[in-house]
């Protein structure tokens, strides 16, 4: 069994994404790594240059910056870094760069591909998701952030990254997935609220056709993001994955939050706690199918 990772990457210094300790999340699960970098006003490729790994393949892309409707340069992005994997590899392993793979996953995640390599009818793997919040300590919890997402898919490239680079279709069709026992960590919403706020501002141009007539936020969050904002959280009582360490021990701003507060509506309110009673998510959206 051949396993080949895939990533794209653009300006991961300036909005300080963890793109290294991504990319190093996954090279134990990897025979290779293929990283397109896109065309960057920082050091990303210096950046990706210094993991020493011979597993790494660096490759250049430069951005259409005129698709900027529904974040579709993303999936146009990783199917470029899909499209440089060769045919001698069965499964192909995804991960943006602000997502992380717990080393405890490892034998679980090997596992899975292993026991779906020869049934053709598996086209990709099912991951469960965390997504921190604010700080390293708290989670969303609520609706608002997906629960599972496929992040292994066969080397088939009739396989077409979907929408804004979130899941995969095959001709136009969900994918004919298997759960994994395995987590995603999701750091993108933890960095200093300085930095979120720039690049809230920044990528909201990937979601339009055109330039927003004013600021996407106001001024009195123009240099600092608020996190209070969030409807809910939990406090995260698990460990990190030992390549987010170094960086966990460099955060230099505080948060805190009273998880007891909710912001739902009436709706919201009974849907989290139908969920948080039973584990299960209703009338939830999924971009794939599971057999």
């Amino acid at each position: 069994m051949r396993v080949a990772g895939f990533t794209f990457i653009r300006n991961a210094v300036k909005y300080d994404y963890p793109a290294t300790e991504a990319i190093s999340s996954v090279l134990p699960l990897c025979d290779e790594m293929v990283v397109s970098v896109g065309n960057s006003a920082d050091n990303t490729e210096a950046m990706v240059q210094s993991i020493p790994s011979p597993k790494i393949r660096i490759y250049h892309s430069v951005w259409d910056d005129a698709l900027r409707e529904g974040g579709k340069v993303l999936a146009v992005e990783t199917d470029k870094a899909l499209d440089h994997i060769g045919p001698d590899a069965d499964w192909c392993i995804y991960i943006q760069g602000d997502e992380v793979i717990h080393e405890k996953y490892y034998p679980a995640i090997t596992e899975a591909m292993e026991k779906y390599l020869n049934d053709p009818r598996v086209e990709g793997l099912l991951f469960k998701y965390v997504h921190f919040y604010a700080s390293y300590d708290y989670v969303g919890d609520s609706r608002k952030w997906y629960d599972h997402e496929i992040r292994i898919i066969r080397n088939d490239k009739k396989i077409r990254s979907y929408r804004d680079a979130q899941g995969f279709r095959k001709n136009g069709k969900k994918l004919q997935v298997k759960p994994v026992d395995a987590y995603v960590y999701h750091y993108g919403w933890v960095k200093h609220p300085h930095l979120q706020v720039q690049k809230i501002n920044d990528f909201q141009k990937l979601w339009t056709r055109e330039d927003p007539p004013g600021p996407h936020i106001s001024e009195k969050k123009a240099l600092s993001f608020d996190y209070s904002g969030i409807d809910s959280l939990e406090k995260f009582r698990g460990t990190h994955p030992q390549v987010m360490l170094e960086r966990i021990r460099k955060k230099n701003w505080t948060f805190d939050f009273d998880v007891s507060r909710k912001n739902f509506s009436l709706k919201g309110r009974v849907l989290y706690w139908i969920e948080k009673k039973t584990g299960r998510r209703l009338f939830d959206y999924r971009n794939y199918e599971i057999i």
